[in-house]
């Protein structure tokens, strides 16, 4: 059950969503272009960049619930505009207040959002796996390798970049693993780094990139936290950031939902609405209850995680569970269209486009299923 504040948090981030996201959504999508910088201004004034991070820091305090509500929300318009704000809320913990406080103030504001690069080419879901290394040297650190799927690189105000400061140790493959920031201009690289846009079928609103460092200078307080110890920080984090996907795959799939009924109401064959036909009736009813269950799987990890557990396999099973609904929902809401949503001419192509990554980032549905055995295993011993 949600908080009176919860309920008018949702509806001030569905009317946002509603009038503010998805007319841009509607004439950038198409254009594959970003998100642009007025909708992100919007977006900070809202205070949504800092969800999360304490009042003291400048943010507004709240939970991973809350968390979820504007995401899935945002969602519902456009999934890149979910996704931007989880550069700034999902980045405390590398980033912790303690030590970069003006950082993370300007963060919760989102006057600085920085971009993270943690996959490579040869690194995705074993993630342990990365070799790009980071060199000392006199004056910091010297990175070199490449980098793959980092969204937002460009147009970042830093990037967080996780490398190899020693080769992983006899006992754990994620040993020597470092975090650090790298600081950037936006829309711009720095010295040292060159980036190759991916082309994607989706997830417009956030270019991602391929990133190649070729000796690219950092000082020596760059480094983030303990060397060597970055990625079980980085794990922890992922935690939060897999409810927000079911939370994001949530809203695309309402949004399909909508979007398949205020079609089949208005469209008539054979001298019936599709709303009269049984099976129309039927479909829309399955996807309202996925939509519902998955909703609800997703408010109990974000509630659990609120109430201080790890909550590792309840969030591990809402990113599963409400990933692989969306992209069966938006399916659904594609096929109610019928030819008319093959075209581009609807926005339901839209939805099921961006649905089908929610089921690869933040752990793909294979390594949610891994994850969560591994929790069941561990429990039962």
């Amino acid at each position: 059950m949600l908080t009176d504040a919860q309920v008018e948090l949702r509806r001030a981030a569905a009317r946002f969503a509603r009038e503010r996201v998805l007319p841009v959504a509607n004439r950038l999508d198409p254009e594959r272009a970003e998100i642009p910088d007025e909708l992100l201004a919007a977006l900070a004034a809202e205070g949504w960049f800092g969800i999360m991070i304490s009042a003291e820091h400048g943010g507004l305090g709240l939970g991973v619930l809350e968390y979820s509500l504007v995401s899935e929300a945002l969602a519902e318009a456009w999934l890149s505009v979910a996704s931007v704000i989880g550069y700034t809320n999902g980045s405390t913990a590398v980033i912790d207040p303690p030590s970069h406080r003006d950082l993370v103030r300007r963060m919760a504001g989102g006057e600085f959002i920085p971009a993270f690069s943690l996959t490579e080419p040869d690194a995705g879901s074993d993630a342990a796996g990365i070799t790009c290394r980071a060199d000392r040297v006199e004056d910091g650190w010297r990175i070199s390798g490449r980098k793959r799927w980092c969204g937002f690189a460009r147009s970042a105000d830093a990037i967080i970049l996780y490398a190899r400061t020693d080769p992983p140790s006899a006992d754990s493959r994620s040993a020597g693993i470092s975090a650090f920031l790298v600081p950037k201009e936006r829309n711009s690289f720095p010295p040292g780094l060159t980036g190759r846009a991916i082309p994607k079928i989706g997830y417009f609103g956030i270019t991602s990139w391929e990133l190649d460092f070729d000796g690219l200078m950092l000082p020596a307080e760059a480094l983030l936290g303990d060397e060597g110890r970055a990625f079980s920080v980085g794990m922890r984090e992922l935690t939060t950031a897999r409810v927000q996907t079911a939370a994001r795959a949530v809203g695309c799939a309402q949004a399909a939902l909508d979007a398949a009924v205020s079609y089949a109401a208005g469209r008539r064959q054979f001298g019936r609405t599709l709303t009269e036909f049984q099976a129309v009736r039927f479909r829309m009813a399955e996807m309202a209850t996925q939509v519902a269950a998955a909703r609800s799987l997703t408010h109990h990890a974000a509630a659990r995680l609120d109430s201080g557990e790890t909550a590792v396999a309840e969030a591990a099973m809402a990113t599963l569970f409400a990933s692989e609904m969306a992209e069966w929902v938006t399916s659904e809401a594609l096929q109610i269209h019928g030819g008319n949503g093959y075209t581009t001419e609807h926005p339901v192509e839209r939805y099921w486009r961006d649905a089908r990554l929610t089921r690869i980032i933040e752990g793909t549905s294979e390594i949610q299923k891994h994850i969560i055995s591994r929790q069941l295993l561990r429990a039962g011993t």
